[in-house]
């Protein structure tokens, strides 16, 4: 059993941080009740499950919420559940009439989750946008980057996983908490733009404090120091040094064979350009295979930067069992780790509408409503 067995989970499909809040819901023991889009039903062969890694551990039915019956029984729906969670843009949900006050009255207790890029209100609200304006917006992306380079988006890790799907996850699951107590449900407006925000609290204290410059890599953690950067070898593959501390950076010094004496002044600004030179230099020296050899297993604060490829077939993520197969498809697993009652994906991706029958069964719709939901077109 999960932390969030015996919870269910309402969720109207969408795309990117909601799919993968479900999955971090559903990963926790949550039992999650996709709801897709009547155009997005095809049929499929439930032995060869897509490929949707964000979209395991539930089941789906199809639906369509712009009609009258589909509506109804989603609102059915929710009054069996603990929480539910669209991604529309603003006021989408309330002209669908699956909004917050359309499910709290049928659910006093329910938990009604937000995800967007801007958030519920705003004069950027209603704009249309993506993981790469958000976190520009939130002064994220302007500090991610080399000195002599433009900013670097990562990827949509900061803004769709980090800052929105993981903050809508925490979000809903701490107002489940205070509904058990006082009875009453919330909505909970999860917003890119606040989650990536949120993410830099730590560099706004630096800021702050004058140990951080609005200059983006030339600061302890943005490749700025020597001592804190990623560096070519020989062969083409690379290795992450993090020697912050005196005497991990001591060990460094040895490792690499460094002058201690030329390398002495570790924090002083003026040198970090030089001393990544020299660095660079000497890792150049030798393959990543070569460096594993010498730095893996100190204290030098190292790793080998991996492709998804090779982090899979990693001793220490295999030791820990960090990828598993679920239908086919390595993958990350269940994170984090609960000692008592840990996470499991409890089935792969199912196809749009796959259990429409049966899901609408166990919330009491009998025979008949169910085939006349399904001649009216409302659900498949």
């Amino acid at each position: 059993m999960g932390a969030l067995d015996g919870v269910r989970v309402i969720e109207l499909a969408g795309i990117g941080p909601g799919p993968f809040c479900g999955m971090m819901l559903a990963d926790q023991g949550a039992e999650v009740i996709q709801v897709d889009r009547i155009a997005a039903v095809r049929g499929g062969d439930p032995a060869r499950p897509p490929g949707n890694v964000n979209g395991r551990g539930r089941r789906s039915i199809g639906v369509d919420l712009k009609s009258p019956e589909g509506v109804e029984t989603v609102l059915r729906l929710v009054e069996g559940a603990g929480m539910v969670f669209e991604g529309f843009r603003p006021g989408v949900a309330e002209r669908l009439g699956v909004g917050p006050d359309d499910c709290l009255a049928r659910n006093p207790a329910i938990v009604y989750g937000r995800m967007t890029g801007w958030g519920q209100d705003g004069p950027y609200s209603s704009m249309a946008g993506h993981d790469i304006n958000y976190i520009a917006l939130a002064g994220v992306l302007a500090h991610i980057g080399r000195s002599d380079s433009g900013p670097v988006p990562p990827m949509n890790l900061v803004g769709d996983f980090g800052g929105g799907g993981m903050y809508l996850a925490y979000g809903m699951v701490c107002a489940l908490l205070e509904a058990r107590n006082s009875g009453k449900g919330q909505v909970v407006d999860a917003a890119m733009v606040d989650g990536a925000a949120s993410l830099m609290s730590f560099i706004h204290g630096m800021l702050a404090s004058g140990f951080h410059s609005p200059e983006r890599g030339t600061n302890l953690l943005d490749t700025g120091a020597h001592f804190y950067d990623v560096y070519e070898c020989a062969d083409g593959g690379w290795i992450s040094l993090g020697s912050i501390e005196p005497q991990f950076y001591a060990e460094l010094l040895d490792k690499l064979g460094l002058d201690a004496e030329r390398f002495g002044k570790q924090n002083d600004r003026d040198l970090w350009p030089e001393l990544s030179e020299e660095i660079a230099a000497v890792v150049r020296m030798k393959t990543r295979d070569e460096w594993d050899a010498i730095l893996e297993g100190s204290d030098v604060c190292y790793a080998p930067v991996l492709t998804v490829d090779e982090a899979i077939r990693h001793p220490h993520n295999v030791a820990r069992g960090t990828f598993i197969d679920v239908g086919g498809i390595t993958q990350p697993g269940p994170a984090p780790r609960l000692s008592r009652t840990p996470g499991e994906v409890r089935r792969p991706p199912a196809h749009a509408g796959q259990h429409t029958d049966e899901v609408l069964s166990e919330a009491g719709f009998d025979d008949d409503e169910v085939a006349a939901l399904r001649a009216s077109g409302a659900v498949a």
